[in-house]
């Protein structure tokens, strides 16, 4: 293994879709690989950006954002759609999509106007948005981590979104909720992976309380930029390990799903 090979990481619309501290992912990512000794680059692509940037990255992250900025990102997304389908399910490359960023992902968001807007069909699942009167999704949220080798573990973040996301048969929500609302307060689910590719709805950021987390998406960058599986030294991880359950030792027990502490 050559340390001096440089990881590129992808931060797709970082002007635009980047809310609820949905940066701070960034700068786990590249803090969680400097520490160990690995260069990092992160390559930001916004409107206008060429492809070949993409076609670069050993890891995709992109945020979420309001209505407006999203109508904005989603003409120019669509270019790279083809492009993104191939990086996703054919290279298996690692990705993080957050809140507003994994509903343009998913077959189509409807509209509480009744509008149907396609979004970009990598991952099997579509989005309902029931309108003004309906109870918006939001607070703190734990989910126990639905990926082999990371059962045992607790993601956290905040959540805040009006959409309701649904899943189909063939895809695999990420976590079981513990509590707080996930996918769509419904069926305790929160989020998707689907290749290596993970779609989430926690701000806060998501990786700065779910550090194991962020060391599989990077295992798996690592492994792309190697072409070999690279094992990632430890880091002492138990500050963030002792605010989450401490954190979680706060909610109410009547607040959880006991199902998800399984």
């Amino acid at each position: 293994m050559n340390n001096d090979t440089t990881i590129n990481i992808a931060w797709l619309y970082p002007d635009l879709m980047s809310t609820y501290g949905d940066r701070g992912n960034i700068i786990i990512l590249t803090k969680r690989l400097v520490w160990r000794g690995f260069k990092v680059k992160v390559t930001e692509i916004s409107l206008g950006s060429t492809n070949n940037l993409l076609q670069k990255a050993d890891l995709i992250f992109m945020g979420g954002a309001q209505d407006q900025q999203q109508e904005i990102v989603s003409k120019d997304l669509r270019k790279r759609q083809t492009l993104l389908k191939e990086l996703i399910d054919h290279q298996r490359l690692p990705c993080l999509f957050i809140c507003g960023a994994y509903q343009f992902m998913g077959n189509y968001y409807l509209s509480a106007n009744g509008q149907e807007i396609p979004g970009l069909g990598i991952f099997d699942l579509y989005t309902i948005n029931p309108g003004q009167k309906a109870k918006r999704l939001i607070g703190n949220t734990f989910a126990r981590i639905n990926i082999p080798g990371l059962q045992n573990e607790i993601m956290a973040g905040f959540e805040n979104h009006g959409g309701r996301t649904f899943l189909s048969n063939k895809e695999t929500a990420i976590a079981k909720v513990i509590t707080g609302y996930g996918n769509n307060g419904q069926d305790n689910t929160e989020g998707v992976i689907h290749q290596r590719a993970i779609g989430s709805y926690l701000h806060g950021p998501i990786l700065a309380k779910s550090p194991k987390l962020a060391d599989w998406l990077l295992s798996h960058a690592l492994h792309h930029s190697f072409g070999e599986k690279i094992e990632l030294s430890p880091l002492d991880d138990r500050l963030e390990e002792r605010t989450k359950q401490q954190l979680l030792g706060q909610i109410p027990t009547g607040q959880k799903n006991t199902d998800g502490l399984d």
